[in-house]
């Protein structure tokens, strides 16, 4: 692929000076229409060192608003960034709709500089492309545009550039050891490039292969191509009309879909004096568990998800009671505020994954997409129907970076659940936990246990199965939960 690259190609400066112009003010307007339509786009720029990426960069924005796009030029991970999964930095740096990223090396450093360093493990390879088509394909499907661009030199043209950037006392501190690396290692180098382009040029991101030895070639291939895709993406997204979703038809499961609920024993309870016992000896365990998650540097993330009204603050609160407070966080969830309504429904999400060696403990999660917001139809029928895939490719990045995954749905049934809801209105200090949306969403009882049955059908799977809890007794849930906590950890530390 490399090797067909005619890099002799090249722009006399005239000709350059004609096209640059006319190519910036078009950018620069497709920039305002890209807010106007509340488009992101996201500019990865690859390629060799010393092949004019930041010169580019900087003659872009010269001509753009500098309010509405970002740049990221991306380092080696930071100690602290080093705790979570790879791509998380990345989720962070993400343009939000209507901006533009540029990314200056990307997440593809991963498997190009880390791989060529030794600091990848060669059979972790074909997992992370895996990883990085999903991430895009993601974020593709959310509605961003993303332009690849990778710019080829000759193995010349690269030790002429770094000589005279290494002689060049305004420029040599740009000229890290890793670029003469490149040299030396030119073809070994570009085969891990052709093997990168081979298998991350997908149809929701491919990538533009640049002939990079004319800075003047290289620049305008770069922005006619960047001006072709965001034309091609605003005319698309303008002739699309959003179809809005509604379940409303599927009020029971078809006879070949499980029932998942309908399985549970609901008579399943404790006694006081059982529960004291078992939850204190739990408690303890658990606590002991906390000094050997932070000596393996163990994530541990616990997914809390079930009825209003099932229990799920009770059980988050005896799980927490007797933990270092310093090694734990309770997130929760509730409707996305209007920032993170700019950004892929993961994102927010994303922003509170626990460190290594530490527990996250989240209160409501990712799957309110195919559960509250497909109910209520604050997301289109193909957005939902999607979920389920971003969902599963999610969590196996979880996965992979060695976290303990637990997600617990609290199961109680719709009698149960109104002795709840009398006894919190009546109460005092509990009246404030039921709302008139509770009220509402008890209505829509058999829309929602369709979406779940649903839900854990295509969304258990073997490192991120549902642990269905049985919690018409609380005392029992508090329990179950807890142990099933211990026991995940303890298999995962072994």
């Amino acid at each position: 692929m490399l090797d067909t690259l005619d890099l002799n190609l090249s722009l006399d400066k005239d000709t350059y000076n004609s096209q640059i112009e006319d190519l910036m003010r078009e950018l620069r307007e497709l920039q305002n229409a890209c807010w106007e339509n509340k488009l992101p786009v996201a500019v990865v720029l690859e390629g060799w060192a010393a092949a004019g990426k930041g010169a580019l960069v900087k003659k872009i924005i010269n001509y753009m608003d500098p309010r509405g796009f970002s740049v990221h030029p991306i380092f080696a991970p930071s100690e602290h960034e080093q705790k979570y999964p790879f791509l998380w930095r990345f989720w962070h740096k993400l343009p939000p709709k209507g901006s533009i990223g540029f990314f200056y090396h990307s997440w593809y450093t991963r498997v190009l500089e880390d791989r060529l360093f030794g600091r990848v493990e060669p059979a972790d390879v074909p997992i992370i492309m895996r990883e990085i088509n999903a991430f895009e394909r993601q974020l593709e499907d959310d509605g961003m545009v993303i332009a690849k661009f990778w710019i080829h030199l000759s193995k010349k043209e690269l030790k002429n550039r770094l000589k005279k950037s290494a002689n060049d006392e305004l420029e040599a501190w740009r000229v890290r050891p890793e670029d003469w690396q490149q040299a030396k290692n030119y073809q070994e180098y570009s085969a891990l490039a052709e093997e990168m382009l081979i298998y991350t040029s997908t149809g929701a991101a491919p990538w533009t292969l640049v002939e990079g030895n004319c800075k003047y070639w290289t620049r305008i291939k770069v922005l006619s191509q960047l001006v072709s895709t965001m034309k091609e993406a605003l005319d698309r997204q303008n002739s699309t009309l959003p179809a809005f979703c509604s379940i409303n038809h599927q009020v029971k499961l078809l006879p070949t879909e499980p029932n998942f609920l309908a399985k549970v024993d609901l008579s399943s309870q404790l006694t006081d004096d059982e529960y004291k016992t078992r939850l204190r000896d739990a408690q303890i365990e658990l606590r002991n568990l906390q000094l050997s998650i932070h000596k393996a540097e163990l994530p541990v993330l616990i997914l809390f998800e079930g009825w209003d009204a099932a229990g799920k603050g009770g059980a988050i609160k005896r799980l927490t009671d007797v933990l270092d407070p310093r090694s734990y966080k309770v997130n929760a969830f509730a409707a996305p505020t209007q920032e993170e309504h700019q950004y892929h429904y993961l994102w927010r999400f994303l922003r509170h994954l626990p460190g290594k060696g530490t527990i996250g403990i989240f209160d409501r999660s990712w799957y309110g997409r195919v559960l509250v917001e497909r109910i209520e139809g604050f997301c289109t029928e193909i957005e939902w129907r999607r979920a389920y895939k971003e969902i599963n490719e999610f969590e196996a990045q979880l996965h992979t970076g060695g976290y303990v995954l637990l997600k617990f749905w609290l199961h109680i049934s719709p009698e149960e659940q109104l002795n709840r809801f009398e006894k919190r209105k009546e109460d005092h200090f509990k009246q404030y936990k039921l709302t008139d949306e509770d009220w509402r969403n008890r209505e829509q009882w058999p829309l929602y246990d369709v979406a779940v049955n649903q839900t854990i059908a295509r969304t258990s799977t073997p490192n991120a199965p549902w642990t269905i809890v049985p919690a018409n007794d609380k005392y029992y849930a508090r329990v179950f939960i807890i142990e099933t906590v211990i026991n995940a950890i303890k298999y995962a530390l072994k």
